[in-house]
């Protein structure tokens, strides 16, 4: 099985932290992964996606242009990604910071308000995390303990108050 994934926002929402964490822990179940991160050269404020690939068989390509799952933090990167997600495949949304509505009746759509979540919790900056969670919840691509552990896992004792933050967004997200 491969599922194939875009992940797509501005520059310092955690867009490609998304996408690294997702291969990261893909990869910890001994899966083929590929990461493959886009983004412009102003970085924060800018445009920036990643594209992941997770199959159990080899990758031919780490480009994807119609993924199965569509992770959109913007309104841009709703208007450029909504239209390439597969038929039967999964757009998932930052409610908060896009107002509009996909008119396409093949795909699943999970609205989520991570941005004011995140606001309303005391976790600026933690809506990608949030919305990890809900994913986590609704494709049950991996546990959310699994991803929990390597999540926390990876942040170093330097930043340690970060571990608690994240962990409250992905859990956040999870039960939404």
């Amino acid at each position: 099985m491969t599922t194939t994934m875009i992940f797509a926002g501005s520059g310092g929402q955690g867009i490609q932290f998304s996408g690294k964490q997702t291969a990261k822990t893909a990869m910890h179940q001994g899966k083929n992964v590929t990461f493959l991160p886009s983004y412009g050269p102003e970085m924060r404020g800018g445009t920036s996606n990643c594209t992941v690939v997770i199959s159990d068989g080899e990758i031919g390509s780490p480009s994807v242009s119609s993924p199965d799952i569509a992770v959109v933090m913007n309104l841009p990167s709703f208007d450029k990604f909504e239209p390439k997600v597969k038929a039967g495949g999964l757009l998932v949304c930052d409610s908060t910071m896009i107002d509009k509505k996909t008119a396409r009746t093949d795909i699943d759509v999970l609205s989520v308000p991570a941005s004011a979540l995140a606001n309303d919790n005391g976790l600026s900056g933690f809506a990608n995390v949030i919305l990890l969670g809900a994913i986590i919840k609704k494709t049950g691509l991996f546990t959310l303990d699994e991803f929990l552990g390597l999540l926390i896992g990876g942040i170093p004792e330097a930043k340690a108050a970060l571990r608690e933050k994240n962990e409250k967004a992905l859990k956040l997200g999870y039960e939404f």
